[in-house]
């Protein structure tokens, strides 16, 4: 029988770092949720001490989280590894991550730490971390740059410390596959306790091969793989989960190990994960990209007719995509569309939820002549994130001429009174957002917008993510709708309702409604 491969899922924590990937708490869980039915085994859920609301996302995934332990990042310093502590205190299964740099470069330029310095601070971090758990990871940061001598000091002696996991990160991306494949067996070869840990690899991907590195690392002896959906992650992006455990389950001929992940799940978790952040999947991406699985080719096609594994190693739904082809449409009934949403992995929690996607579905379909997949996953998407709707979009009338300024004319219900404003601007969208502004009487700071079609065709379904900051708080607003300009208000709205929240949980201020 073959080892179980543990996959650690840092999208919530070094997925975030993205720039511009920030997540609100509400967002986190709901990842962490889809991530917890995937069965991921560590859910890596933010850094408590960056922020209060990381702190709070946090401990929110540590208390509705009950089969993945949720793991916090710390660095080895004891504010930092007390707000962690004090984090997972809620977890069914909690772990503490603590780290601390042991390249050359780190060490002098970074932490201006001599090497007794960097391993005495390491040591006692573990030790710390150990008095409120018993489950820790220690991490040597730019391991894949550090001196081989002294990694091994270090990693010896926080194994001597208590540390039950070691994770070996690729931090800059910089190793090649055969040269970090052999670093983890030197390592676990040359270590006198090595044995008393499970090996981990992080790698980043800024030459392209954090996958190839992690599994070369796998074939050496790894038994932890710190990954994200998507690969989303500082600068270039971390290793993908999706790509790593389907490359270790279709090739067992070649792996002795698996992972225990419901891979039915991962195109689901992969659009939630795009949809929160704004980051569009790539049509080419292994796995969870559109075309992972189309075949246009002539050739191709008649060789997928006459038997899928000719040009499929794998199959599309064990991954999470539908490979019939019936089209659910406005004539389709409620149980036709409930087990629609159940093969593509989407359960819903109540009657009354299933009854509000379904009449979602109802009002798409009657603006839509054919409803795909993609076009099912981006409502439950977009509605697994919403949250309560102070402003709500009545009407909008927009005008447009290329010869002068566009004109829009929106209705909105904000805490059921209805009200009315016009505005131009350049473009319908920019005066639609100038009468949302108006009406609402505040300014907010779009920092990004962003569009993309959910589905092919003219008819086809437009997703809008935007971005808004006002008096330091910075949220994401995500719609949908066969019309761009609607789903750009819906977005915008959004936005404007989550940001009315986050001021409801800081009272000191002042309310936008």
């Amino acid at each position: 029988m073959s080892d179980q491969l543990i996959v650690f899922d840092t999208t919530l924590r070094d997925g975030e770092q993205s720039p511009g990937a920030s997540m609100n708490a509400e967002e986190k869980l709901a990842i962490a949720k889809l991530l917890e039915k995937m069965r991921v085994d560590v859910i890596e859920a933010g850094f408590p001490a960056a922020s209060p609301g990381d702190f709070e996302a946090v401990r929110q995934v540590a208390g509705e989280v009950n089969d993945s332990t949720v793991c916090a990042l710390a660095r080895a310093v004891k504010g930092d590894l007390q707000r962690a502590a004090d984090a997972i205190k809620p977890a069914n299964s909690g772990r503490i991550h603590t780290f601390i740099a042991t390249s050359p470069i780190h060490m002098k330029e970074k932490l201006r730490l001599s090497e007794d310095e960097v391993l005495e601070r390491a040591v006692w971090s573990v030790k710390f971390a150990r008095n409120h758990t018993d489950n820790v990871e220690f991490s040597p940061e730019d391991a894949g740059r550090s001196e081989f001598d002294y990694l091994c000091r270090i990693i010896e002696a926080a194994i001597g410390a208590g540390a039950c996991t070691i994770n070996i990160p690729d931090t800059v991306g910089y190793n090649m596959p055969q040269q970090f494949g052999n670093l983890i067996k030197r390592l676990m070869e040359t270590i006198p306790n090595s044995d008393k840990a499970v090996f981990s690899v992080h790698c980043h991907n800024d030459l392209g091969v954090a996958v190839a590195n992690s599994l070369e690392a796998v074939q050496n002896g790894a038994r932890q793989v710190e990954c994200t959906i998507n690969g989303l992650g500082e600068r270039a992006g971390n290793a993908s989960l999706e790509e790593i455990v389907m490359a270790v389950r279709t090739r067992q001929d070649v792996f002795s190990c698996d992972t225990r992940i419901d891979s039915t799940h991962i195109v689901p978790a992969s659009r939630l994960v795009s949809s929160i952040t704004g980051f569009p999947v790539q049509p080419n991406k292994a796995i969870v990209g559109a075309n992972a699985f189309a075949h246009e080719s002539g050739i191709h096609q008649d060789g997928v007719i006459k038997k899928r594994e000719t040009y499929e190693i794998m199959k599309a739904q064990d991954v999470g995509w539908a490979t019939n082809k019936m089209v659910l449409g406005k004539h389709s009934g409620r149980n036709a569309f409930a087990q629609r949403m159940s093969s593509l992995g989407i359960e819903f929690a109540t009657d009354e939820e299933m009854n509000l996607a379904f009449q979602d579905f109802k009002d798409l379909a009657d603006r839509k002549h054919d409803v795909f997949d993609d076009d099912l996953i981006g409502l439950f998407a977009e509605s697994s994130i919403s949250g309560e709707e102070k402003i709500k979009l009545d009407s909008l009338k927009v005008n447009c001429d290329t010869d002068a300024r566009s004109e829009a004319q929106i209705r909105l219900d904000i805490d059921g009174n209805v009200c009315t404003s016009m505005s131009d601007g350049n473009g319908p969208i920019d005066a639609s957002f100038s009468a949302v502004q108006s009406l609402l009487k505040r300014t907010f700071t779009l920092e990004l917008y962003s569009v993309k079609a959910i589905t092919s065709g003219t008819d086809a379904q437009g997703e809008v993510s935007v971005r808004l900051k006002e008096n330091g708080t910075v949220v994401n607003g995500h719609g949908a709708d066969t019309d761009i300009v609607i789903a750009s208000v819906k977005a915008y709205i959004n936005a404007v309702n989550r940001l009315e929240a986050s001021q409801r949980l800081h009272p000191q201020r002042e309310s936008m409604i």
